[in-house]
């Protein structure tokens, strides 16, 4: 039988290129080898985003665009939302009697994640079980295998666990998923950070028009310790030629560009507009399907429900499994 993948995003935005190199190349690249659901987990997106719910409505059409732009095949991949399929509510809910606090707080993910969010007002309770969450997404989807960064890992371990307890209680129901690691590396931000983020505003956003491409680019960070074009430059390490290993296909210009770098005879504005070239080629495609897409909003919507539809299908039959192995499937009457 052909194996389930099960992967996602929080919609907290238009998508960029650092999810692009990420996840979202390969998720067009398994979609034909897998059986692929994509989740729009906008419930997580709520722990910290829930004093402006009304923002996700719009945050989940984006997203989807992102996918569909960059060739997300509605026909292979089922786009899912996660608050219009409630069983996840209820098996996070049986999941939680699973799990103990003392583990959750131990998860070298949410210690994380919870110190990028620098929460003022402290950790509200639904971003500490979104471990649980995240397993219940896994396993109610039959999951067996979860793309993912090694940061990731920790949050399938807790899955697989939690499946495990689950089986070994009650019955063996649940699929065990094991962690897909790709090639997925990490593109810094245009600032020299170690990630795009949104919230620190380095990203080149897919949709991004050539203009702002080129004025993201043009402000891109580069060797600080070059001042004058013909001072040798250090490659390694710089953003600028990151992108250009990423998304220049002419690697001979690359080596070139390179080599000219380090010995001083080409300046930061050159190497720039080569990069821009090259991401204003690979985004055009991309930039122009979204444009289609975003000007029927009427199909974009169907795609989503249809995709939600059979998403809810599979996770409405595997909680008919698991309220029986649970012996509450009740039959009154």
């Amino acid at each position: 039988m052909i194996k389930r993948i099960l992967t996602g995003d929080r919609p907290t935005g238009q998508l960029h290129l650092g999810h692009y190199v990420g996840s979202l190349q390969n998720r067009v690249k398994l979609q034909h080898e897998y059986d692929t659901y994509v989740l729009i987990a906008d419930v997580q997106a709520l722990t910290d985003n829930f004093e402006h719910p009304e923002m996700l409505e719009a945050n989940i059409f984006e997203v989807a665009l992102d996918y569909l732009a960059v060739g997300i095949d509605p026909e292979k991949t089922k786009i899912v939302v996660q608050s219009m399929v409630p069983e996840l509510a209820e098996l996070t809910i049986y999941f939680m009697n699973l799990v103990t606090v003392a583990t959750l707080e131990r998860n070298p993910t949410v210690k994380e994640e919870i110190k990028q969010r620098n929460f003022v007002k402290g950790v509200p309770v639904g971003f500490w079980s979104y471990p649980i969450s995240q397993a219940a997404d896994i396993t109610i989807f039959k999951a067996d295998l979860v793309p993912v960064g090694e940061d990731q890992l920790p949050m399938i371990e807790q899955a697989r666990e939690i499946v495990r307890r689950f089986n070994r209680l009650y019955a063996k129901v649940l699929i065990e998923p094991k962690a897909m690691l790709g090639a997925m590396a990490r593109l810094p931000g245009t600032d020299g950070g170690a990630k795009m983020s949104k919230s620190l505003g380095n990203c080149i956003y897919l949709g991004d028009s050539p203009e702002t491409v080129r004025k993201r680019v043009m402000s891109m960070f580069t060797d600080p310790k070059r001042i004058h074009p013909t001072d040798p430059g250090t490659v390694e390490g710089n953003p600028v030629f990151t992108y250009h290993d990423v998304f220049n296909p002419d690697k001979g210009e690359v080596e070139e560009l390179k080599e000219r770098y380090r010995k001083g005879t080409v300046g930061d504005v050159e190497v720039k507009q080569r990069l821009y070239d090259a991401l204003n080629h690979f985004l055009t495609p991309i930039r122009e399907r979204r444009a289609e897409y975003a000007a029927n909003p009427k199909r974009v919507y169907e795609i989503i429900m249809e995709g939600t539809r059979r998403g809810r299908e599979l996770a409405r039959a595997t909680m008919e499994e698991v309220r029986t192995a649970m012996k509450i499937g009740y039959r009154f009457g």
